[in-house]
């Protein structure tokens, strides 16, 4: 491909592109398909390339790329595509990251479960985030570290050999055959993995998955930078930002929501958040506990994100194990709780819990009281020894404006920490970083979720921190807002079709502050067995999210998100935000998200011209 005749038309989409290839966190499902995330983006985009063809209304017609900008997005896929024609790579082998570690801990991870050989090679110093020893101790990661003074005399090695580099600007590097992964790290931006050759095309999916769970792709505004940078051939014009200013008044922000006076963390998004989490809560029970079984107990249905970030954890980490922890429906959260935390004491192993409050898909609130009561409980090994406290890791994204942890509040007194995601309420879907706040029982345990956010080099970005200072301030009233269009949306779904199932939290639980904006519907159904039962209410599903995306295009999506500025939001967990999740776990029910600012009484007509045509 001739680099000129590339650049100059990357300079011509970056001044026709879509707002939204900028803004948007999320985007809509039914216009896209997962198996060709990426590829499906660039094959229409080289259409265009080929035509020359520039035009906003052609860019905005490209199929989505990515449904979530976690996971990538149309200026993720530009910067990668580019790169990759620099150095005559297919574009999947180019993979951009907002962390400067994950590139390296996942090329590890898989050599991890390979048994291959791994040396990391850096030429100037080694990247101050990157801390060999943890990684060997606590993620089980074997590598050695050479540094050489010259990239040209790395001989052969029988494994993988990456390179780490820094650089101010992307410029076409000589791919020395005897290196197999390339990371250039960029101060202020993140990083770019090239992928040298086709034997190692192996590895891109298994990398791909590692920044879909446990980070994020290059946030767009930074993809922008990069972009800028490669057609202009310059060194990255990184605007100097009120960062400390605007991380001061974050912290503030979530003290003083939260109710808590143990410094928050802030990462990248919430995944990136939990990842700290779980790896700082498995740091300190190998330094406290040496040697005993390490729990994490998870509800089965809940987001896939957290589902399989746990199993992965636990796959490469010899003494990690998930246990299921029935949440929703029949099962009763606190009754599940008590009975898996009898049989972790009974082997005397470390508990460490993470369920939704409310439940996600089902919106339910188990007792609050029973809750602390079967969290407090004292225990016994099976040898009669007093068994390992229990860590309660609270994912509150539904309702992060419910106060749980500070001081005399409901789990104040036992060992518990909550975190959230970000691009739902905290930032009104304006960016995906999340949040984590723990009492005053889990100082030391916050101390290592930090450790481990700055080692992965997941914390939040300047321009995450900008949004959430500006967004903040206003998150309790927007949950107000919102669950009052929820409630009344509710109330007329169940007075004009009485026969549907409808999860959501009763008028009790919202007087105590439980207000969330989401809640499932189960459609009434027809059929003489079950699976023409089931057949009938999973088309009927997509029958309602369909006529509601084309009434109202403006407002309504097909998409997994919640907590946004405006609009109303459709999904079916089961075709989305379950995707990893075991079959038998997965609920084909509708989950609706609504927003303070909505047209409600247009959301009702069109939904009882559902009703009447059903």
């Amino acid at each position: 491909m001739e680099v000129n005749k590339m650049l100059n038309y990357i300079k011509d989409v970056l001044d026709n592109m879509p707002t939204d290839w900028l803004n948007l966190t999320t985007h809509r499902l039914d216009i896209y398909d997962e198996k060709l995330a990426k590829t499906q983006f660039l094959e229409q985009f080289e259409i265009l390339f080929d035509n020359n063809n520039s035009k906003s209304s052609a860019l905005t017609e490209l199929p989505t790329a990515y449904d979530y900008i976690r996971l990538g997005h149309p200026l993720s896929c530009v910067l990668e595509w580019g790169i990759a024609n620099l150095h005559y790579l297919k574009s999947e082998s180019v993979i951009s990251f907002s962390s400067k570690t994950i590139p390296v801990l996942a090329i590890l991870r898989k050599n991890l479960f390979d048994n291959k050989n791994t040396q990391i090679i850096y030429t100037d110093k080694l990247p101050h985030f990157f801390n060999a020893e943890i990684l060997k101790n606590v993620y089980g990661y074997k590598f050695d570290l050479k540094h050489v003074e010259e990239v040209s005399a790395i001989p052969e090695f029988n494994g993988s050999t990456i390179l780490i580099s820094e650089q101010d600007e992307i410029t076409t590097m000589d791919l020395h055959p005897n290196i197999d992964f390339f990371i250039n790290v960029y101060d202020g931006l993140g990083s770019v993995l090239l992928v040298n050759g086709e034997k190692h095309e192996n590895y891109i999916s298994e990398i791909q998955h590692v920044r879909r769970r446990e980070t994020i792709a290059m946030t767009p505004a930074n993809c922008l930078m990069a972009l800028h940078a490669l057609i202009n051939k310059s060194s990255f014009d990184t605007e100097k930002s009120a960062i400390e200013t605007n991380k001061t008044r974050v912290l503030d922000s979530i003290e003083s929501i939260t109710g808590t006076n143990i410094k928050p963390l802030v990462g990248s998004s919430g995944l990136s958040i939990q990842y700290a989490i779980m790896m700082g809560l498995v740091h300190d029970a190998l330094e406290k506990n040496t040697g005993k079984a390490i729990k994490f107990v998870v509800p089965p249905n809940c987001y896939g994100g957290t589902n399989d970030q746990a199993r992965r954890v636990a796959a490469s980490i010899d003494n990690v194990e998930v246990m299921d922890l029935p949440v929703d429906g029949d099962n009763d959260m606190v009754q599940s709780i008590d009975i898996v935390l009898d049989k972790i004491a009974n082997e005397d192993a470390i508990p460490y819990i993470i369920a939704e409050i409310p439940t996600n898909p089902r919106v339910e609130v188990p007792d609050l009281i029973q809750l602390k009561n079967v969290l407090s409980k004292v225990r016994k090994t099976s040898k009669g020894e007093a068994a390992i406290d229990p860590v309660f890791i609270l994912d509150q994204t539904f309702c992060p404006n419910v106060l749980f942890l500070g001081e005399g509040e409901i789990l104040s007194t036992v060992r518990a920490i909550s975190y959230a995601s970000g691009s739902k309420f905290p930032s009104g879907g304006q960016c995906t970083a999340g949040y984590v706040v723990g009492n005053k029982k889990t100082d030391l345990l916050m101390e290592k979720i930090g450790l481990h956010l700055d080692l992965c080099d997941n914390e939040a970005t300047a321009l995450q921190y900008e949004i959430l200072a500006k967004q903040l301030p206003s998150m309790n009233q927007r949950i107000n807002d919102a669950y009052k269009n929820t409630r009344e949306y509710v109330n007329f779904i169940h007075d004009i079709l009485p026969e549907a199932k409808i999860n959501f939290v009763s008028s009790a639980l919202a007087k105590q502050g439980f207000t969330p904006s989401v809640f499932s519907l189960d459609l009434p159904t027809k059929g003489t067995t079950d699976e023409e039962k089931e057949s009938y209410k999973r088309a009927l599903n997509h029958k309602l999210i369909n006529l509601m995306i084309t009434e109202i295009p403006n407002e309504s999506k097909y998409c997994v998100s919640y907590g946004q500025l405006k609009g109303c939001y459709w999904t079916i967990p089961a075709t989305s935000t379950q995707g990893t999740t075991k079959e038998g776990d997965k609920d084909y029910i509708a989950r609706v998200a609504l927003s303070p600012n909505m047209n409600l009484e247009l959301h009702k007509k069109v939904f009882s011209d559902f009703v009447e045509k059903i």
